[in-house]
C-alpha cells in the first residue's frame, strides 16, 4: 500500500471510531463531533479513559499498536462499567466492535476518577507484562537491538559468538514496514518455527518487490551520521528472497519484505559513488588500496607444505598445536596434491609459521586473474572472481550512467529488484519501462559490504549491491561473547576480555564491565539507604 492508500484507510478508520463511540464521547462530558476528528478524538479519548497523553503515540506506532489498540479498547470498556474478564474478553475477539453495543444498545454510564489500578495480582501481572513488552518493543524497533555473530566472515574482527548490541540511531531508524507481528520477533516464533509476520502467498513469478497489502511504505528517522568506508553495519541479506542466495534466477521461491530478511553483519568497504575493484584478495577504492581500522584484520586461505609427512595422528596433533600458537583455530584441510589448506589465517599469523622448522612453503591461495569464478553479476561475459573483481561503479542517488546491453547485468537486478522498473535488452537495446533508453538515473544510494575474512564469506561478490533502505544499525558495543556457542553449551567458554567493550576503537580493547557493574552496585545502595532515611524521617 501506498502513502495515499493508508491515508484513505486512516480516514475510513476514524469514521468506524466516531460511529461506534460518539455518545460515549458525549457521556463523558464532551461533544459528538470530537470523535470523528483524526488524532483529536484519540486525545480525548485518553482524557475520557484517564490515560497518559502518550497513549495516543502509542497506538499509531506500527507493532506496538497491535498491544495498545486493544488495550484501549478495554480501557474504554472499563471507563463505562464494562470491567469483567468477559468484557474484556469480548472486546479484543470482537475487535472492538463491542463498543457499537456499549455506543447505541447498552445502557452505560460514565464512571468518573475510576481506580485504574487492576482489581487482582493476576491483572496487575498481566498488565505489568504488557507494558513492558512494548517498552521492549520500542527500544528494539527504534533504538537498539542485540544481535549474535552466527558466522565466521568478519572473524579476527569481530568473533562467533559476539553478542552485539546495535544502535538504529548512528544511520536513522527505520520505521517497521511489516505492520501485523509478532512483537521482538524477526521472521520466524522460535520452537513453532511460523512466519511471525501476516504475509501474502501470492506473487507474480517475475515481481519487482515483495507485496503485501498492509505494509508500510518505506521511512526512516534522521540519522547522526552517515555510513562511512569500513563502517561495521547490521542490514537485511538482499538476496534473502531467492531459493538460494548463490544462485540468482529469475523464479522466486518466496518473498521476504524488506524489514524481515535476514540480518547480517560485514564490513562497509565501499560507499555510494566510489569505484570498487579488488586485485589478489585487497580492496581497492578508486584505485587507492583499502587499510582497515586499528581493530580490523583480513584474512585469507593458504596452501601450506610441510617438510615431513604428516603420518600419524601425533604429527598432526603437533601441527594443530603450532597452529594454535599463530592463532589459527579453524584446522587445516588434506587437498589432493598433498598439501595442505589453512581455511583462514591473517598475515600475521602466517608470519609466525612460515619460517617454522617444519615448514616447507606457505602460499596463499589466490584464484587466477581473469578467470570466471561465479561472482557477481554471475555473467560469464564478466570473468571476475572472490580474488579478482571489478572495477565496479558503486552507485549513488543521483547520479547516471551509461546503460548498455554489455554492463547491464551490472545494474539488471538493481533497477528491477530495489527500485521497481522493467528492464531488459533486445538486441543492441536497452528497454526501460517500454522505452528504448542509454542512460539511467539511480533513485537509491547503495553500499558494498564485505566480510575480513576474505576467503570464508558470503558477501557482495556473491549478491551485489545493498540498498540503504535494507540498512538496519551500527554494532557499538559487545556485551557478552561465548567461544564455542555452536557446539552446545557444554563447550560455551566466556570470552571474558571481550564482555562490555566497544565494537570501535583503537588499541586493545578495555572491558568496561567491572565500571558498568561498580555503578549499578552504587545505585542500588543509594537507592536502599534513601528508601531507610526517607522511612526513618517519617517515624
Amino acid at each position: 500500500m501506498n502513502w495515499t492508500e493508508w491515508l484513505i484507510l486512516f480516514l475510513i478508520l476514524q469514521v468506524i471510531h466516531g460511529l461506534g463511540t460518539w455518545k460515549l464521547y458525549i457521556k463523558a462530558g464532551r461533544q459528538a463531533w470530537e470523535a470523528f476528528i483524526p488524532v483529536y478524538n484519540a486525545i480525548i479519548l485518553m482524557k475520557i479513559i484517564t490515560r497518559p497523553w502518550y497513549w495516543v503515540i502509542l497506538i499509531f506506532l506500527p507493532i506496538v499498536n497491535l498491544i495498545m489498540i486493544p488495550a484501549t479498547w478495554v480501557e474504554t470498556a472499563r471507563a463505562f462499567g464494562k470491567d469483567t474478564k468477559l468484557d474484556a474478553l469480548i472486546c479484543i475477539a470482537t475487535l472492538g466492535f463491542y463498543l457499537y453495543y456499549l455506543n447505541y444498545i447498552a445502557d452505560v454510564d460514565f464512571i468518573k476518577d475510576r481506580k485504574l489500578k487492576p482489581k487482582t495480582s493476576a491483572g496487575e501481572w498481566i498488565t505489568s507484562i504488557l507494558f513492558a513488552i512494548v517498552a521492549a518493543t520500542i527500544v528494539h524497533t527504534y533504538f537498539f537491538q542485540p544481535f549474535v555473530i552466527p558466522s565466521s566472515s568478519l572473524e579476527k574482527s569481530l568473533l562467533v559468538g559476539d553478542f552485539l548490541v546495535v544502535s538504529k540511531l548512528h544511520y536513522g531508524a527505520r520505521a517497521p514496514m511489516t505492520t501485523v507481528g509478532t512483537p521482538m520477533v524477526h521472521d520466524t516464533i522460535p520452537v513453532v518455527g511460523v512466519k511471525s509476520y501476516l504475509y501474502d502467498d501470492n506473487f507474480e513469478k517475475r515481481n519487482t518487490s515483495w507485496k503485501n497489502k498492509l505494509q508500510l511504505p518505506y521511512f526512516r528517522f534522521p540519522a547522526f551520521e552517515k555510513i562511512k568506508n569500513n563502517d561495521y553495519v547490521v542490514f537485511g541479506q538482499p538476496a534473502d528472497t531467492l531459493r538460494d542466495m548463490n544462485i540468482f534466477t529469475p523464479d522466486r521461491n518466496y518473498y521476504k519484505p524488506i524489514d524481515k530478511k535476514t540480518n547480517l553483519v560485514k564490513r562497509c568497504v565501499a560507499i555510494p559513488g566510489d569505484t570498487l575493484e579488488i586485485r589478489e584478495g585487497y580492496v581497492y577504492i578508486n584505485g587507492k588500496k583499502n587499510e582497515l581500522p586499528d581493530r580490523g584484520e583480513l584474512q585469507f586461505s593458504y596452501d601450506i607444505k610441510f617438510k615431513n609427512e604428516l603420518r600419524s595422528q601425533t604429527d598432526i596433533n603437533r601441527i594443530l598445536a603450532l597452529l594454535n600458537r599463530a592463532d589459527i583455530d579453524d584446522g587445516i584441510i588434506q587437498t589432493p596434491d598433498g598439501t595442505y589448506r589453512i581455511n583462514a589465517a591473517s598475515d600475521k599469523a602466517i608470519a609466525q609459521i612460515k619460517n617454522h622448522p617444519e615448514v616447507l612453503s606457505v602460499k596463499r591461495n589466490i584464484q587466477e586473474k581473469g578467470v570466471y569464478g561465479g561472482t557477481f553479476p554471475r555473467d560469464p561475459n564478466y570473468s571476475w572472481n572472490i580474488d579478482f573483481f571489478g572495477p565496479l561503479y558503486i552507485p549513488k542517488a543521483g547520479d547516471s550512467t551509461k546503460l548498455t546491453v554489455q554492463n547491464l547485468p551490472l545494474y539488471d537486478r538493481l533497477i528491477q529488484e530495489y527500485e521497481g522498473h522493467n528492464v531488459y535488452a533486445k538486441g543492441n537495446q536497452v528497454i526501460l519501462d517500454g522505452k528504448v533508453v542509454n542512460s539511467y538515473t539511480f533513485e537509491k544510494d547503495y553500499y558494498w559490504m564485505m566480510g575480513d575474512n576474505r576467503h570464508n564469506s558470503i558477501d557482495a561478490r556473491a549478491w551485489g549491491f545493498v540498498p540503504f533502505d535494507h540498512v538496519i544499525g551500527k554494532p557499538v558495543f559487545i556485551w557478552m561473547s561465548i567461544d564455542g556457542i555452536n557446539d552446545g553449551i557444554k563447550n560455551w567458554s566466556i570470552r571474558w576480555d571481550r564482555v562490555f567493550t566497544t565494537v570501535n576503537g583503537k588499541g586493545e580493547r578495555v572491558s568496561y564491565l567491572i565500571p558498568f557493574l561498580a555503578v549499578i552496585f552504587g545505585i542500588t545502595f543509594f537507592n536502599r539507604w534513601r528508601k531507610k532515611k526517607k522511612a526513618k524521617a517519617k517515624s
